[in-house]
């Protein structure tokens, strides 16, 4: 009777090894020997003796309140709007009281150029805009925002931009208004064509499937790509379409 049970004892001493391993013994390294039905294998473990996040008494809500930086909100928000208004109003007394120099200006330059340009500007205003919202914590596409919404601001205010502008260029300007209807096209074209990608970005995010292919339009370099693609057509119809000429 010793005997057998002796025997019993040790098959289920087996038994257990085989369905339970459990480890035998252990290196230096993240290694671990264990017994795995019924064979002595080598196994990785995660091992960190110390720990990779520092211990601190903050709480999350403290740690995002340090790092919100009210007084720098602002003075940008504040910048922000001194930005919008000042050169456009700058601009419209630059164009009623400097008639005359700000036609020497514009003169340096043909339709199609100033249509550049100010296409240019306002494409980068946009492109910088985009960059502010997805680099929140870079602060330097904000300030770079803020610099080119000035010249652009400063643009529109002396060419008089409005929803009729070529009356008022008409007005102010004379005979020689084409110069700055040319700026106001430049940025209209560039309004549009962000009006037009927000439309098409918006239904391909609703309207597409994540296994589509189109899919990949709403991915970030993708949806740049998209975004100068459509800008550069507007450009080439305001260019080439025969809008200089009409206005």
């Amino acid at each position: 009777m010793s005997h057998e049970g002796s025997k019993g004892n040790v098959v289920g001493a087996l038994e257990t090894n085989t369905h339970d391993p459990a480890p035998v013994s252990s290196n230096a390294g993240n290694e671990v020997v264990e017994i795995v039905e019924g064979k002595v294998e080598k196994v990785s473990v995660s091992k960190h003796p110390e720990a990779s996040i520092p211990q601190t008494e903050l709480s999350l809500a403290d740690i995002q309140r340090s790092q919100s930086h009210p007084v720098r909100w602002a003075v940008f928000f504040t910048a922000l709007f001194l930005a919008i208004i000042a050169p456009y109003w700058i601009g419209r007394n630059l164009a009623v009281d400097h008639t005359a120099r700000v036609m020497r200006v514009l003169g340096i330059f043909a339709p199609r150029g100033l249509a550049f340009v100010s296409w240019t500007v306002t494409v980068v205003l946009f492109a910088t805009v985009a960059l502010s919202i997805v680099e929140e914590h870079a602060w330097l596409w904000r300030v770079l925002m803020l610099f080119v919404l000035t010249v652009e601001q400063l643009m529109a205010g002396v060419c008089l931009l409005r929803f009729d502008f070529w009356h008022s260029t008409y007005v102010v300007y004379g005979e020689r208004s084409a110069l700055p209807d040319a700026v106001n096209l430049g940025i209209v074209a560039a309004l549009f064509a962000v009006a037009v990608y927000a439309v098409l970005f918006v239904g391909l995010l609703i309207g597409v499937k994540r296994t589509s292919p189109l899919n990949v339009l709403t991915r970030s370099w993708a949806a740049f790509l998209m975004f100068f693609v459509i800008e550069v057509v507007a450009l080439l119809i305001v260019l080439f379409g025969g809008l200089l000429a009409v206005v």
